[in-house]
């Protein structure tokens, strides 16, 4: 199916309907900027139902269906009692409440909710349209599952951190709701809803899926892309602030290497650079790598970032539960979509790319804090001056924090998928680790964004020293990010604590406070 065009109005509803969705649309709903809404259309609605009439049937006519009329996994050859298939789910979603670790955040829960619906909406998996419902009700009323984010191999699905979405749809466990921690059944009452009883095929739908690294993808990638546009931002206010060569992105340059993130990054630069021929220091031909290859650091996360959408998108946009249940053919089709593979080597492969960009900055300012690098700044860009130079320090313990940041994301690139583990006596013998390659991506994404924050006092400081030493020509670009930094934050003449500073500008990091260049498409 091929995606909708995107409404220009914020707060028009993600539709839940089957169609494609984007990486934006998850994201959009996670943030709370745009509603869930499931569509109504009878087409659709009869589709789904379809489904679940079909696996009534096949029950009736004492069919035999994996997870529904058999025990899970490696008790797939225990046949279940007639009588006791309506409480098989519930015992399913029961026995994995075992999940440890710190629980989801609300954005990331949001995700979570909205990938599991997406999946579910493409009518494979033999459910109601209540359960459909049921989920769209917790997103309307952000009714939001406690959801550890430990415990899923990542196959079969992330069956334990969806034991939670299951119960609390049931009414069990707990949930976050207008800011407290609550019963499920107290939040659900408080909104008019009652718990579900899940039909025979329910529980197995809803937890043996991917919808937790899914979700957490979406959220990785957009991050990502905007991490990506920001260091460019920042390379080129660096370039300046050092008295660099902004010749180093010459287009005929790029044209000899035609990878095409490199090139757009070199685009962005030369861009915010407006540099004229000759070189404006005729002394120095070649800077540091940090600077001169800086396409070429980041043009690796920009050219990963469209490869990296597909295969998140596709997993989204799949039913990837099992058995899958083909109404329209009358055919259960047992196999094994649950398996994150693909999400596996989109984080893996995106937490590598992040990492590279924050080790970019962080030697980039090494430099700028290094009289021997800096081509006239003052020492650890301090603004201090006369007598009370001595006793200030500038931007020394900033650097000393970014490094160790910085070396924190690099250790987080151990790659999760190779670190497969047969579990359930051998049944999933082979399994993805996509949830905790998506974990360590955003642990990745969330040091590497504290590097920025720390980056965009370093511009702030280092154009406003340079313009002290030299008049400074800039971009329309930069001169309007200089100013709105200067904005944000003052110049650090006295030394003072930055870490105020640092949560604000993260915070502003996390909004996308600044626009920057085109969004990747």
């Amino acid at each position: 199916m091929t995606a909708r065009v995107e409404s220009t109005t914020p707060t028009e509803a993600v539709q839940f309907d089957g169609q494609r969705l984007r990486i934006e649309d998850i994201c959009a709903v996670a943030l709370g900027r745009r509603p869930a809404r499931l569509s109504s259309d009878p087409a659709f609605r009869a589709h789904i139902q379809a489904g679940a009439d079909f696996v009534a049937r096949l029950l009736a006519e004492e069919g035999v269906i994996y997870g529904v009329t058999t025990g899970y996994g490696d008790s797939c050859t225990v046949t279940v009692p007639s009588a006791l298939v309506p409480d098989l789910p519930h015992h399913l979603y029961t026995y994995h409440g075992c999940g440890m670790g710190a629980v989801l955040s609300p954005e990331q829960t949001r995700a979570v909710l909205a990938a599991r619906l997406a999946s579910l909406s493409q009518g494979m998996s033999g459910v109601s349209v209540d359960l459909l419902a049921q989920i769209e009700a917790l997103l309307k009323h952000d009714i939001l599952p406690l959801i550890p984010s430990e415990g899923s191999v990542g196959a079969s699905g992330d069956l334990t951190p969806l034991s939670y979405l299951a119960a609390v749809l049931c009414g069990e466990r707990e949930v976050l709701f207008k800011g407290a921690r609550m019963p499920a059944e107290q939040a659900l009452a408080l909104v008019g809803l009652k718990p579900l009883r899940l039909r025979p095929k329910e529980g197995l739908a809803i937890m043996n899926g991917t919808a937790v690294m899914t979700g957490l993808a979406c959220l990785a990638w957009q991050r990502a892309d905007y991490l990506c546009r920001l260091a460019t931002r920042l390379t080129a206010i660096n370039v300046v602030a050092s008295g660099g060569n902004a010749h180093h992105f010459d287009e005929a340059l790029f044209a000899a290497k035609p990878h095409p993130g490199q090139q757009l990054c070199a685009e962005r630069l030369r861009a915010d650079l407006v540099s004229d021929r000759p070189s404006r220091n005729e002394q120095r031909l070649q800077d540091r790598y940090s600077l001169r290859c800086a396409p070429h650091v980041i043009g690796v996360l920009q050219d990963a970032l469209p490869f990296l959408r597909q295969l998140i998108e596709n997993e989204l946009n799949s039913a990837n539960d099992n058995p899958l249940i083909d109404a329209r053919n009358e055919l259960v089709l047992h196999g094994g979509h649950f398996y994150g593979g693909h999400i596996a080597l989109a984080m893996d492969t995106l937490k590598t790319a992040v990492a590279n960009v924050a080790d970019l900055l962080d030697r980039q300012l090494a430099l700028l804090v290094d009289t021997r690098y800096n081509h006239g700044l003052p020492s650890n860009l301090s603004g201090a001056t006369g007598e009370r130079a001595a006793i200030n320090h500038g931007l020394k313990a900033l650097q000393i924090s970014v490094s160790a940041w910085t070396a924190e994301a690099l250790k987080g690139t151990m790659p999760a998928s190779v670190f497969s583990r047969s579990t359930e006596c051998h049944n999933q013998d082979k399994v993805s680790m996509g949830t905790i390659a998506a974990r360590d991506c955003l642990r990745v994404l969330e040091l590497s964004e504290q590097v920025l924050a720390a980056m965009l006092i370093a511009a702030r400081q280092g154009l406003s020293l340079r313009a002290d030493l030299q008049p400074l020509t800039l971009s329309p670009a930069l001169a309007a990010m200089q100013a709105d930094l200067e904005a944000r934050i003052a110049l650090v003449k006295e030394d003072r604590a930055l870490d105020a500073d640092l949560h604000a500008l993260l915070k502003a990091v996390r909004e996308q406070a600044w626009s920057l260049y085109e969004q990747q498409a």
